[in-house]
């Protein structure tokens, strides 16, 4: 990335930088969030940098360019000011005090587990210790196996052998390589069952813990709460009903809203319409309740984004 930004530094100079993983599961979604956050950009084929049409960003757009694995690394190091990446990624880049996690972003939730074939003797964690354990994630399987290894008391040759595998992790027992395997995905098609979880992680919004362009503070800030507020409409409806008077205070109950509930009046004085924010997977249950107090004209609005 050093070499693409020394080519076009007219281009990118007193801009923010935001970076994206150039493909997988993080990919796609991150994606729908800048276009839910009205970060608009257009990319050409083969470029490094997208400028976006509508703020002074230059989005590294790494639709082929930026791993979501180097992207701590450049946040944490301030070559980059904002950046979205798994929360596992940042762990075992070792990046957790340089990089602030400003947002949980709700997607890419995934669950890195200690898995062994299902027909193994190995029914526990604590039955892997001393044996051999493949993975991709080496830095994290290493201090978790190096903590059950202390609290087991085993030493030297009798702790737990941690052995890096690029790719094919699932493979590995069954070739004879590993008795046991970390992983973040669903092994069940290689004959493996989870007897452990070592990490829950999901996608997160990241910004350098000591940036270097404090005046991109406001900005870095207004792309903050605009991501915010698509996770928050991913997360919320907005509830419309009309309610007799006299059933205002159990409607308010059920409908409390994120302050509070939105009440006007109508022309008929004994009824009254009200607003209110629902979360999403309750909002089945919050309709049936409202018809069963009287409510009527019981209206769900999606929301595209919002502040809260």
């Amino acid at each position: 990335m050093s070499g693409l930004l020394d080519l076009v530094p007219e281009a990118l100079d007193g801009r923010l930088l935001f970076a994206i993983p150039k493909k997988g599961r993080l990919y796609e979604k991150a994606l729908e969030l800048l276009a839910g956050a009205d970060i608009q950009f257009r990319r050409s084929n083969r470029l490094d940098v997208c400028l976006v049409q509508n703020h002074p960003i230059a989005l590294q757009v790494p639709v082929v360019f930026l791993p979501a694995a180097d992207i701590p690394s450049f946040v944490g190091k301030g070559n980059v000011d904002l950046g979205i990446t798994g929360h596992d990624v940042i762990l075992e880049s070792s990046m957790s005090e340089l990089v602030t996690e400003t947002l949980r972003l709700g997607f890419g939730a995934c669950a890195l587990q200690v898995q062994v074939p299902e027909a193994s003797s190995i029914k526990t964690v604590d039955d892997l210790a001393g044996k051999r354990v493949v993975t991709s994630f080496e830095v994290l399987s290493g201090k978790y196996f190096q903590e059950l290894d202390d609290r087991l008391g085993l030493q030297g040759e009798e702790r737990t052998k941690i052995e890096y595998v690029g790719g094919s992790v699932e493979a590995a027992c069954a070739l004879g390589l590993a008795d046991g395997i970390e992983s973040g995905e669903t092994m069940r098609a290689a004959g493996l069952h989870a007897i452990g979880t070592v990490l829950q992680t999901q996608a997160v919004l990241i910004k350098s813990s000591t940036p270097k362009h404090a005046h991109l503070t406001p900005l870095i800030e207004r792309i903050t709460k605009r991501i915010a507020g698509v996770i928050a409409s991913t997360k919320y409806i907005l509830c419309q009903y009309n309610i007799p008077r006299a059933a205002l205070p159990k409607a308010i109950e059920i409908t409390p809203g994120h302050r509070a509930p939105t009440i006007s009046p109508l022309d008929d004085e004994d009824w009254v319409a009200i607003s209110s924010m629902v979360e999403k997977k309750k909002v089945a249950d919050v309709m049936d309740q409202l018809v069963d107090i009287g409510a009527e004209d019981v209206l769900i609005v999606r929301l595209d984004n919002c502040r809260v």
